[in-house]
Parts: structure tokens; C-alpha cells; sequence
């Protein structure tokens, strides 16, 4: 996949983003069952799964999909929209309790709440869209993105929650099944 994944990053990002993606195996027992996309200190594009994560998945498809879905995430831009939200309701949250006349804990509580808040504003959003360009990259590089899809059957329901991170896995299907449809 990772040869599928870089042509479609640099095809879709400006040319200063990085698309040499590193995909590694967190051995760290404390994270847990999880599959991950963030940044190494030089800005390359790290596509993470723990050991705890690799027994979960049932086919190639499970992991090639959900590989897919991390590498979407450094596609569409999501770390760094995630910071400019996160600061953004930071500084509201900062000068409200300001204008409500707060003192300086006041502020810092008005900021750590702005910055949950902003950081969490489209984060539904955002996996929704990893999930629909998952969903091309995985059948791009030739596997089944609906029967990769299949993983969300296994995994806990988010259920759709106020501030939730993750939209309910019914939804993500119905995402990937509509979206491979209409490629």
C-alpha cells in the first residue's frame, strides 16, 4: 500500500508536506490496541499500530484499510487542523472567562476547556473523511476496503456522544460502503 499512499499524497497535498511515510510497530504496552498517525520530530508522516492491534484484525483487508484510514489523516491535513481548532478555543475559552471576569485560574480553566473543545470540534469529521479516502487507497492498492470496513463489527461503538472522538462504527461502514460504491 505504502507505494499507493505516497503517489496519492503528494497528488493531493502542497509540496512542502512531507509523503515519505514510515509505518512502524509500537511495542509499548501501555498504549493499548490502537492504530495511529502522527509526526516524527522532522515532520515525516509516522503510521503507527501497536502489537496489541495486529491479532485483532481477521485479513489483509482489516489491515490494509485501516492503514489506509492512519495515512488519510496526514492526507487531508487533520494534525494541523486539530492544533489551529485546539488554539482557536484556547483563546476563546481564555477571553471569556476574561469578559466574565475571571481570575487567572478562571482563565486557565476557560483555556483548557477551549482547547478540548476546539480540538475535538471536527474531530467526527475527520474520521469520517480518513475513512472515505481510506476507503480509495485501500481499493487502489487492491484490496477490499468494505470488507476491511468489517473491523468497526468487532471494535467498541463510540455510540455518537457530545464531544466524542469517533463517529458510531455504523456510520464509518456506511461511509466505506458508499464511497467504494461510487468509485
Amino acid at each position: 500500500m505504502e507505494p499507493v499512499i505516497e503517489r496519492e499524497c503528494v497528488a493531493r497535498v502542497a509540496s512542502n508536506v512531507n509523503c515519505d511515510f514510515a509505518i512502524i510497530l509500537d511495542e509499548d504496552p501501555a498504549k493499548g490496541s490502537n492504530a495511529y498517525q502522527t509526526l516524527d520530530r522532522n515532520g515525516r508522516p509516522i503510521l503507527a499500530f501497536t502489537a496489541q492491534i495486529l491479532p485483532e484484525f481477521q485479513n489483509d483487508d482489516e489491515l490494509a484499510f485501516v492503514l489506509g484510514h492512519e495515512a488519510a489523516h496526514h492526507i487531508a491535513g487533520h494534525i494541523a487542523e486539530t492544533r489551529t481548532t485546539a488554539t482557536t478555543g484556547a483563546i476563546l475559552g481564555g477571553a471569556i472567562a476574561i469578559v466574565l471576569g475571571g481570575g487567572q485560574s478562571a482563565v486557565d480553566i476557560g483555556m483548557d476547556l477551549g482547547t478540548t473543545v476546539g480540538a475535538r470540534a471536527y474531530s467526527k469529521d475527520h474520521e469520517l473523511e480518513a475513512d472515505r479516502l481510506g476507503a480509495i487507497l485501500t481499493q487502489r492498492s487492491g484490496y477490499n476496503a468494505i470488507r476491511g470496513a468489517q473491523f468497526f463489527e468487532r471494535i467498541p461503538d463510540p455510540g455518537d456522544r457530545f464531544l466524542g472522538t469517533h463517529p458510531p462504527n455504523a456510520q464509518r461502514i456506511a461511509v466505506v460502503t458508499e464511497t467504494v460504491q461510487g468509485l
